[in-house]
């Protein structure tokens, strides 16, 4: 007995519908101190984190987490045998603990890099740098965010 066109498009319909089916990943909505933690240990491993020679300018207290004002900058005379290999910028509660990671090399001139944020809550904001001889230096921040990033209603 042949197809009808109705039993055709119900049986491509059907597999339209099979091939579409999202595969659903569940992830926590923000990251947890644990997360911000184990990114850490991601990229440093083993080795000690030192404080000191890493500044993070960023403001103690925003009123709108979507643009947040940031600028790291680490004491170095960037030259071929002492300069800064990387910046990496993490957080404490956003979706990925991860912000940023920034490469340079002794032709940068400087250490320092400036950018906007997003902050999804208040939270702490790390900055950790390696240097060329391989150490870390990190600095963290706390900061107050009285609106969340994402939340803002659209007129």
């Amino acid at each position: 007995m042949p197809t009808t066109r109705r039993q055709f498009l119900n049986l491509a319909g059907g597999v339209t519908v099979a091939g579409t089916v999202p595969i659903v990943t569940l992830r926590p909505l923000q990251a947890t101190p644990a997360m911000l933690n184990a990114a850490i240990r991601n990229l440093v491993g083993e080795a000690q984190l030192r404080s000191g020679r890493i500044r993070l300018d960023i403001p103690p207290l925003v009123e709108n987490g979507n643009t947040v004002p940031m600028t790291v900058s680490v004491a170095s005379p960037m030259t071929a045998d002492d300069h800064i290999k990387s910046i990496h910028v993490f957080n404490e509660k956003n979706p990925q603990p991860n912000i940023g990671n920034f490469y340079l090399g002794p032709s940068a001139g400087r250490a320092q890099v400036s950018t906007r944020i997003r902050l999804a809550d208040t939270q702490k904001v790390v900055a950790i740098a390696r240097l060329s001889d391989d150490t870390f230096w990190q600095v963290a921040a706390d900061v107050v965010v009285t609106l969340a990033a994402c939340t803002e209603e659209m007129n």
